[in-house]
């Protein structure tokens, strides 16, 4: 059984159409209006090992906060729909993933409960002319939210000699990590098909 999503998600500010493929090649064909975005999102898509495709119209002439939460919320909910009922998953994922001087760490639990614990360095306010990093908090709010999962992020090391850390590897290296988390915790266990992770049998 292919596991697929469609997500259409239209509000007064936003429309996102999101399609997710679980077990497919990393393919993806982004277009937000916001490029950074875009580039993480090309992140979750490669590392995580699925085909996700996203068109989000936003009003970018406010600004990008509306775009990027929608679009977040679009995406978990494609998650959440493409598992269906959860049995035979690994359910846990954890990665370390290092990016020049940055090191960061995640670990998921698709457990159906929504919680975040997100730690990462001040950061310069800006990538790029578009992208708010305070944004990367919500967004991973608002993904975990509607894909009902547990998700800690965490900033390990981000030393820069000289100066503040590389944003830009700071936010880069968080979404490389949860894409390699969910890869694992999506996989199916093929000693436990058909059954739910879970002693209470409900996620």
């Amino acid at each position: 059984m292919m596991r697929t999503a469609t997500v259409e998600r239209i509000t007064a500010e936003t429309k996102v159409v999101v399609e997710l493929g679980l077990d497919g090649t990393g393919e993806a064909d982004i277009a937000t209006g916001v490029g950074f975005f875009d580039h993480m999102l090309h992140q979750i898509a490669r590392h995580g090992g699925f085909d996700l495709r996203v068109k989000t119209e936003g009003d970018l002439i406010i600004d990008a906060h509306h775009t990027i939460e929608d679009t977040a919320l679009a995406l978990g909910t494609a998650l959440d729909k493409a598992l269906g009922d959860r049995k035979g998953i690994r359910r846990y994922g954890d990665a370390t993933v290092p990016m020049d001087e940055v090191l960061v760490r995640a670990a998921l639990d698709l457990s159906g409960r929504p919680y975040v614990v997100h730690d990462e360095p001040e950061l310069a306010p800006m990538i790029g002319p578009v992208y708010p990093t305070s944004m990367t908090r919500h967004i991973w709010e608002s993904f975990a939210q509607t894909a009902r999962m547990t998700l800690h992020v965490d900033v390990l090391r981000a030393a820069r000699p000289g100066g503040r850390p590389d944003a830009h590897h700071v936010v880069e290296g968080q979404f490389k990590a949860v894409a390699r988390a969910l890869r694992d915790a999506v996989a199916i266990d093929p000693r436990f098909a058909g059954v739910l992770p879970s002693t209470k049998e409900a996620l």
